[in-house]
């Protein structure tokens, strides 16, 4: 497989655990994942994101923030086990307010309503599932920090997903677009989170999200939610995973066995595919500049990281992948 021949570690660890069923604590896996923790750009990544919280957090989508080190850094598979993680944590785990992870955020006074801006220790749905996701894949789903959060993400859920929210903290805030409406980019989140609980796969919450963003692709021509809509740009592959696109959702959504059935996850699967190459090969139709050194930010060559993720979303819904 060519994914497998390329010099990116991190892409054969996962299709060797997501796409050809080794057990993560198989030798041969654990072998890998040492070699992905130990790679110079991974060490970059580590000491990236080892700065959090960094600067305040101004625009949830600033893929340069080290939130979103972390957050990879958790995709590529790395646990608690691998240097620097666990201090990491910690840090994490020590911004925890009783019901979710804070991290520090530029608050402008539109969605305060306040007097003026200002910066504090806080949390929105658009930031603390991220963290909340990293550390249960880092292996920290037994601490009852991260427990009380993931109750406290599932009880924030509404009929129609999950929609703008805060701290208490943020008695204020509002987000943009119609209150009611379900926040697309939130319930990506919160549903990602969920995804790594399969005790939490067949409760309402999670029906509702999924349902949520399924009817959103099925309705793309009708209406925005929060003012995220469907269009071209949602329709280019990019990574990190940091705002509403294809990819992101897709990979969410193919996780959850009430999705892989129906038909608007197929059509966005099938849009997936048709950007493959000749060899079946993907490549970014958008970066991040922050992330401009690494494959799945090049939008000349093909990328061995996007093509597993576009191979691991296709053999998930049982289509079957080369």
């Amino acid at each position: 497989m060519w994914i497998l021949d390329g010099g990116e570690p991190w892409t054969r660890y996962r299709v060797l655990v997501d796409l050809e069923g080794l057990a993560p604590h198989h030798n041969e896996a654990m072998a890998l994942r040492r070699e992905v923790a130990a790679h110079p750009a991974v060490g970059g990544l580590i000491a990236r994101a080892a700065e959090w919280p960094g600067y305040p957090l101004k625009r949830h989508n600033d893929a340069a923030h080290p939130i979103y080190a972390i957050s990879t850094l958790a995709d590529f598979g790395l646990t608690r086990d691998d240097p620097g993680i666990d201090r990491l944590a910690d840090k994490i785990l020590a911004h925890f307010d009783g019901a979710g992870f804070e991290t520090l955020l530029w608050l402008p006074r539109f969605l305060t309503k306040e007097k003026e801006d200002s910066e504090a220790w806080t949390w929105m749905l658009c930031d603390s599932p991220t963290l909340l996701y990293s550390l249960i894949a880092f292996g920290y789903g037994d601490d009852p920090r991260v427990t009380a959060a993931v109750t406290n993400l599932a009880e924030l859920v509404e009929d129609n997903g999950w929609q703008c929210g805060a701290a208490d903290s943020l008695p204020k805030f509002s987000g943009p677009g119609r209150r009611g409406d379900t926040c697309p980019i939130a319930t990506t989140y919160a549903l990602k989170v969920l995804s790594l609980l399969p005790d939490r796969h067949d409760t309402h919450g999670v029906a509702a999200g999924v349902a949520a963003l399924l009817s959103h692709w099925e309705h793309q021509r009708d209406y925005k939610l929060r003012m995220f809509g469907i269009g071209t740009d949602f329709r280019k592959l990019k990574y990190p995973f940091v705002w509403y696109d294809i990819l992101h959702v897709t990979d969410v959504l193919s996780r959850f066995a009430i999705a892989r059935e129906d038909p608007c996850l197929a059509e966005m699967v099938d849009e997936i595919a048709s950007q493959a190459d000749d060899e079946g090969r993907y490549r970014a139709g958008a970066m991040y500049r922050a992330w401009k050194d690494w494959s799945f930010a090049d939008k000349r060559n093909a990328s061995p990281w996007l093509t597993m993720l576009a191979l691991r979303i296709q053999a998930r819904i049982g289509r079957t992948v080369a």
